[in-house]
């Protein structure tokens, strides 16, 4: 179970994963030993599974996202799931309640690029059917 200094912890690591141990410390108003034991317990806990690494702005903006809803034939679920991960755009793949079985957050350089993974995704065995959302703006990423 996480407490309230926990959960701060790990909006300061959401908001910068590089931020150093001082850095973190200062803004909780803790000592540094404090930082890295809860860092340690939560990595041991399994709260804390990697850090990862945020596109930047002029980078991020020139990127084209789409959030894709995909019905899948349930026979065929793993199959259509490991064709997924192999798909490089594909950053996230979510089961999902309601009409659709999966969404995909796809992530392109450009529309053309967009445009054909959206059909390799259609084309893949085992999905009955797709809707696609193109993100105009992100308002903001946590």
């Amino acid at each position: 179970m996480i407490n309230s200094q926990d959960q701060k912890l790990l909006m300061l690591l959401r908001q910068n994963a590089r931020a150093s141990i001082t850095e973190l410390a200062k803004a909780m108003h803790v000592s540094r030993s404090t930082v890295q034991n809860r860092i340690a317990r939560l990595e041991a806990g399994g709260v804390i599974r990697g850090y990862s690494v945020q596109l930047g702005g002029e980078f991020s903006a020139s990127q084209v996202e789409a959030h894709v809803s995909i019905k899948v034939f349930q026979k065929l679920t793993g199959r259509t799931n490991a064709a997924l991960e192999g798909i490089s755009q594909v950053s996230q793949l979510f089961s999902v309640s309601g009409e659709y079985d999966l969404i995909a957050i796809v992530q392109a350089q450009s529309l053309e690029e967009l445009s054909a993974v959206l059909d390799d995704i259609g084309n893949l065995e085992g999905v009955e059917r797709t809707n696609s959302a193109v993100v105009l703006e992100t308002r903001f990423r946590r």
